[in-house]
């Protein structure tokens, strides 16, 4: 049973905790499931791929997913870490709303 996750892709984060602590980055993907999110440029790790007839192979650095509660959504305003709360606009649409602004955070 997956959870309600706050964060969405494309949403500008800020990592919490662990190695990549204060690091900035977009949500490329969130992973449901898990609850995990892979964040740009957070948390790298090596890949050596052999090579094809298409690719010419070598070392690459990709992103690999961290957990959810290791990451809080920036807040529009200031760029710093915020909690997320929702709220209904006058023409019926609910909008998520940063808690120590009170910007509405848009896509």
């Amino acid at each position: 049973m997956t959870t309600k996750l706050k964060i969405k892709k494309g949403d500008q984060v800020v990592v919490t905790s662990g190695s990549s602590k204060g690091v900035k980055g977009e949500v490329l993907q969130v992973l449901r499931e898990e609850n995990r999110v892979l964040v740009q440029g957070v948390n790298m790790r090596t890949r050596h791929k052999k090579p094809t007839q298409s690719t010419p192979g070598g070392i690459e650095k990709i992103e690999a997913p961290i957990h959810i509660s290791n990451v809080a959504l920036a807040d529009p305003k200031s760029g710093k870490a915020t909690k997320v709360g929702y709220k209904a606009l006058k023409d019926g649409t609910k909008v998520r709303v940063a808690k120590a602004s009170g910007e509405t955070i848009d896509k």
